[in-house]
């Protein structure tokens, strides 16, 4: 209320003491003029001083599980092939997502160079193997190096060189406790079907990049991958057998657990 009053009382004082002649202003209306722009710049500090914190806060919270040597090694590889892997504070959601469902089957799609693979491995049980799958034979070769660097004994992973939508349909129904998707963006509802008949009841689906650096959320993009990312959305937050949420991290991290 303080704040909204004064600049109410500016506009009804700039009103009622306009000059007769001509309409010039008054003195009282440069006065209320000058009192009603310092209340609005006033408040453009205040929301460029929450939009600030609330950046940092996002930062903080992205960085605040450490990585050790092995992910930071995936991550300068991924850097030197070019590749977007997962952020920290997405793979540490991850971690705790697998680590919460005592996660003993997980199905990766995307291997990349294995970042978002070790999370998965460090929050799984001790005795579960991760499925992971990428149409790249190369990238798994970096994932299975980093995997080993991690410490991971090879019987940990399983990787399978394919096309996601030619892989998932061989996989065993209701066999997984999570899946998590960082694969083509286009085929992500396709991805959804999938993990609906993978997972046991309890289970989770994960979805990387549904934001879509901002555009997902700005209607005047309607790029097919875009597109696809808002099907997606709708999707998963409708359907009456999964229970979603929304997670800001990095650029956005779908997830939703498979109702019994």
């Amino acid at each position: 209320m303080h704040a909204t009053a004064p600049c109410f009382l500016c506009y009804v004082s700039l009103s009622l003491t306009r000059s007769p002649i001509c309409g010039f202003p008054t003195a009282a209306d440069t006065v209320a003029n000058a009192s009603a722009q310092a209340i609005r710049g006033q408040h453009g500090d205040r929301e460029r001083a929450i939009t600030g914190n609330r950046q940092a806060s996002w930062a903080f919270a992205d960085a605040f599980v450490a990585e050790d040597d092995a992910l930071i090694r995936a991550r300068a590889r991924a850097r030197e092939a070019g590749m977007r892997v997962v952020s920290p504070g997405t793979g540490a959601a991850l971690r705790l997502l697998a680590a919460t469902a005592d996660a003993k089957a997980v199905v990766e799609i995307g291997t990349g160079t294995g970042v978002s693979g070790i999370h998965l491995l460090h929050g799984m049980r001790r005795d579960g193997v991760l499925t992971t799958v990428d149409s790249e034979p190369d990238r798994q070769q970096l994932a299975r190096a980093a995997y080993r660097e991690a410490g991971f004994a090879t019987n940990r992973a399983r990787f399978i060189p394919g096309r996601a939508l030619d892989v998932l349909p061989r996989l065993a129904d209701g066999g997984y406790d999570l899946v998590f998707c960082d694969g083509d963006r286009l085929e992500y509802p396709e991805y959804l079907a999938e993990s609906l008949r993978l997972l046991r009841p309890g289970g989770l689906v994960c979805f990387e990049g549904t934001f879509a650096q901002g555009r997902a959320m700005d209607a005047a993009h309607q790029e097919p991958e875009v597109v696809r990312l808002r099907e997606l959305m709708r999707s998963v937050r409708d359907h009456s057998a999964l229970a979603p949420v929304l997670l800001p991290t990095d650029d956005g991290l779908l997830c939703a657990v498979r109702r019994g």
